[in-house]
């Protein structure tokens, strides 16, 4: 079990002096990696589909599809129309700076790597001039998806792509009200703009009828916006589920103290009595994360198989070496 201790570091925040430096690292790899397949979903995906997104990223979609034309000589790879990167960089830098002051330049950090990382993603990907997804539902469905995974795996890293979670902080700093419902308004007014919004000459088909293409881009945004929800709520559910085991053991100390010392978890020792044979046992009680459970039932395998060991999932654990209470 050589490889334990190594790999204890990574998922298990306890080592703080000796894995601080690699965690930090390997956190703002995954913030700026992890924005990459969101920038591909918005160029390959929703810009080309003409869909209006949550967030800055469809305050941004807006401007594009609105200015469409009006500056060839500047942006002559955009069709003359003012690029989402541009837009991003521009609405996300006046919006740091005010919470900056505001919240405080340490929220910001993170923040920062997120719009950085971002803004390039959008400048180098091209916009395709047909989505890669040719299906408009399906187009929503899985781009949505795979948009929420990334967004999912940037917040685990504490980490934000900029937009509207700045506004939401900043409002938040002022009036006790809850972020969610604040991106949720949000997200709802910028979508409904999409149904104001001209239609794209190569969506009018003849026969078309543009109101019905205006309701459907305002439904495929909200389809889209439900789809990367779930997937942030799902993949957050797996990285922060954990695991309650409850040991029974004659060798409850050494397997105790193994687990205390490879794994880094705080473990309890329970006094309790065996009602058939009104003997007095011990039992260890010890919550861990998820990807610790492995180590764990090893850990009791290799000291006594023969062990009574009950597992079982818990939707959250708060406190030292788990997740922080935040208030909504």
């Amino acid at each position: 079990m050589g490889f334990i201790p190594r790999y204890s570091r990574i998922v298990n925040p306890h080592f703080q002096q000796e894995s601080f430096t690699l965690r930090t690292v390997i956190e703002y790899l995954v913030i700026i990696l992890g924005i990459f397949p969101m920038a591909l979903m918005v160029n390959w995906v929703l810009l080309p589909h003409a869909f209006v997104g949550g967030g800055l990223t469809g305050i941004c979609s807006v401007i594009y599809y609105l200015t469409d034309g009006m500056f060839p000589s500047l942006f002559p790879e955009y069709g003359g129309a003012v690029p989402v990167w541009l837009t991003t960089f521009v609405f996300n830098a006046i919006l740091l700076l005010i919470a900056g002051f505001v919240v405080g330049w340490r929220f910001c950090i993170r923040t920062m790597v997120g719009v950085a990382a971002i803004t390039f993603w959008y400048r180098v990907i091209p916009i395709l001039p047909e989505p890669i997804i040719e299906d408009p539902w399906l187009g929503a469905i899985v781009g949505g998806f795979v948009f929420g995974l990334s967004l999912g795996a940037v917040i685990a890293c504490n980490g934000s792509s900029g937009g509207t979670d700045i506004v939401a902080m900043i409002v938040n700093h002022y009036r006790d009200v809850s972020v969610g419902n604040i991106m949720m308004l949000c997200d709802f007014l910028i979508i409904l703009s999409a149904f104001f919004l001209p239609v794209p000459e190569r969506m009018l088909t003849e026969g078309a009828n543009p109101f019905y293409i205006q309701i459907k881009r305002v439904l495929c945004g909200l389809c889209m916006t439900v789809s990367y929800t779930l997937a942030v709520d799902w993949l957050m559910g797996r990285l922060h589920q954990s695991v309650q085991f409850l040991i029974y053991s004659s060798k409850y100390a050494e397997i105790a103290t193994a687990i205390n010392t490879t794994v880094n978890r705080g473990v309890t020792v329970l006094d309790g009595t065996g009602w058939y044979s009104k003997q007095p046992v011990k039992v260890i009680s010890v919550l861990v994360r998820k990807p610790e459970s492995s180590l764990v039932l090893s850990i009791v395998h290799d000291i006594d198989p023969n062990a009574l060991v009950s597992q079982a999932n818990v939707a959250g654990v708060f406190g030292s070496g788990f997740d922080v209470i935040k208030k909504s």
